[in-house]
């Protein structure tokens, strides 16, 4: 097993990243957070969203096969129930970075898809956000990680 701190540099180490669920309508999504946070700290960032053309002023793609140039990685922001045509597609494109983003609640983890990810080499992040893994990220992020780690929401081991 891998530490969730070495997962987490080595999909930071990716520089072109999609983010499935940004939505045309940010306000209180998770998804647009992730997004912006990302392109505002040097990340090549793809939006997508299969029902807007265009999000936070960038175009929006509806699947991972549509992004111009491919991605390296994908962090699945969408209902858990997306989760596993997201890692089929992104096998498929020989994506093996994932990230299921969780905060609280149930967050966009599907233990199905990250299950059969896994049985297809790929590294599934099951929780947690990039930003509180990122260097830079705020203190609020920084909190949460510690307080999510502590109650299983972000994971040790990868």
């Amino acid at each position: 097993m891998t530490t969730m701190a070495t997962a987490a540099a080595v999909f930071l180490a990716n520089r072109r990243i999609a983010v499935t669920g940004v939505s045309h309508a940010p306000k209180g999504h998770g998804s647009n957070a992730v997004y912006t946070w990302l392109r505002e700290h040097g990340f090549e960032v793809f939006a997508i969203n299969p029902e807007a053309t265009q999000v936070e002023g960038d175009p929006a793609y509806p699947n991972l096969s549509a992004v111009p140039g491919g991605v390296d990685a994908v962090v699945i922001a969408t209902a858990p129930a997306h989760a596993q045509a997201t890692v089929e597609e992104a096998a498929r494109l020989g994506i093996t970075q994932v990230w299921m983003h969780r905060s609280f609640g149930a967050g966009s983890v599907s233990r199905e898809a990250a299950r059969w990810a896994r049985a297809h080499e790929m590294t599934v992040i099951e929780g947690g956000c990039p930003i509180m893994f990122h260097r830079d990220g705020d203190r609020g992020h920084k909190m949460m990680c510690r307080v999510l780690t502590w109650t299983g929401k972000v994971p040790r081991a990868v």
